[in-house]
């Protein structure tokens, strides 16, 4: 009886449901992308650390957590030095250049990070073959529509892309070291210099020993460095979170109190007629309360829909830029911060149904 009162009620004004279940769905959509951006970029950041093959990092002094490039402040000598170190198989050092976060140019010794990654998995063209070629990751050249051969502007100058390559290592851009270091001017420098160990059995002991020869020289373990990359640690985002979950609040508040207070006026005769015949006030109010968690749910679902659309429209155009993830652990958390908001918009209109008096209410125009 009462779900199919709901859904008349609904069918009756089809246009003020379908706008309710639109404004209810926006901050759904912008809670759930939200937390897709900032997941993707942490598992972006994670997975191309990981796929570097390092098991130690080492970054210059001026690097404060694993959140901050440092600039190019080890010299190259430190990367002869760590080669030598006891466990050390290969040392690699690179030299970062940002140009929109969390876009970043790595200038890099191939041949070096060959031997200690195994190599990039190329899908179109190869390594560099001069001063002024550059490889991106498919993402990237996604992006910019980019394929082996073309000549793009990266950085206020022409590159040539020599190769295409299979995203998940190291950066979505990489240019010859040398190349990087004399436009930055910090020839002989480097950013941070990548460890891969005879064992990573022996990162632990490693990483003290260093420490000790290599005082105010930030050195994480590769594990240490992808769990500072956790969503977490990323600096506002937590208190992003919360406004965007406390404007998702009060917008399901609002529409579902201004669309079921709008009901309950145009419904005033058909109310008093549910009195009259026997309807308790707490029968009314169950009827307005299931019609605005209809309203919640029907948001949310539309909201759910609205952020695979930006998923989409996401990794079409900016892949690199902006990586987005869809986090099916939200859904739920979306419905409930959604529902919080229909039912407290609810009461009002439910209250002030359920307080009609059923001879006023029969005889309204």
């Amino acid at each position: 009886m009462t779900g199919k009162l709901v859904l008349e009620n609904l069918k009756h004004k089809p246009m003020r449901s379908l706008l309710s279940f639109l404004l209810i769905g926006v901050p759904v959509t912008l809670i759930l992308t939200l937390v897709g951006l900032t997941n993707g970029m942490s598992e972006d950041a994670q997975r191309r650390a990981r796929g570097s093959g390092a098991d130690v990092i080492v970054r210059g002094t001026n690097a404060s957590s694993a959140l901050n490039f440092s600039g190019a402040t080890l010299l190259d000598k430190f990367v002869g030095f760590l080669q030598q170190q006891p466990h050390v198989k290969v040392a690699v050092g690179v030299i970062n250049h940002p140009i929109e976060l969390p876009l970043v140019v790595t200038g890099v010794d191939l041949s070096q990070f060959n031997a200690m990654s195994g190599g990039f998995l190329y899908r179109e063209g190869g390594p560099f073959q001069g001063p002024h070629d550059m490889i991106v990751d498919q993402y990237y050249a996604s992006q910019r529509h980019a394929h082996a051969g073309d000549d793009i502007t990266v950085m206020n100058r022409q590159w040539h892309v020599s190769g295409v390559i299979e995203g998940g290592k190291l950066s979505h851009i990489m240019v010859p070291l040398n190349t990087l270091q004399d436009l930055d001017s910090a020839t002989g420098k480097l950013s941070q210099i990548y460890l891969k160990l005879d064992d990573p059995a022996n990162t632990a002991a490693v990483i003290e020993d260093l420490k000790k020869k290599m005082p105010g020289y930030p050195i994480w373990s590769m594990e240490e460095l992808t769990s500072m990359l956790s969503v977490n640690n990323f600096q506002g985002v937590k208190e992003l979170m919360s406004v965007i979950m406390g404007i998702g609040v009060v917008i399901g508040f609002a529409v579902v109190c201004l669309s079921m207070y709008m009901s309950v006026l145009q419904r005033t005769r058909e109310i008093g007629i549910l009195k009259s015949l026997g309807g308790s006030k707490a029968f009314i109010l169950r009827i307005i309360l299931a019609e605005a968690l209809i309203l919640g749910l029907g948001g949310t679902v539309l909201g759910v829909v609205m952020s695979f659309g930006a998923y989409w429209l996401i990794r079409t155009f900016i892949p690199a830029s902006i990586p987005m993830v869809i986090v099916f652990a939200w859904w739920p958390i979306a419905g409930a911060i959604t529902l919080v908001g229909a039912g407290l918009g609810a009461v009002y209109p439910g209250l002030s149904a359920a307080s009609h008096d059923p001879i006023e209410a029969l005889a309204y125009e």
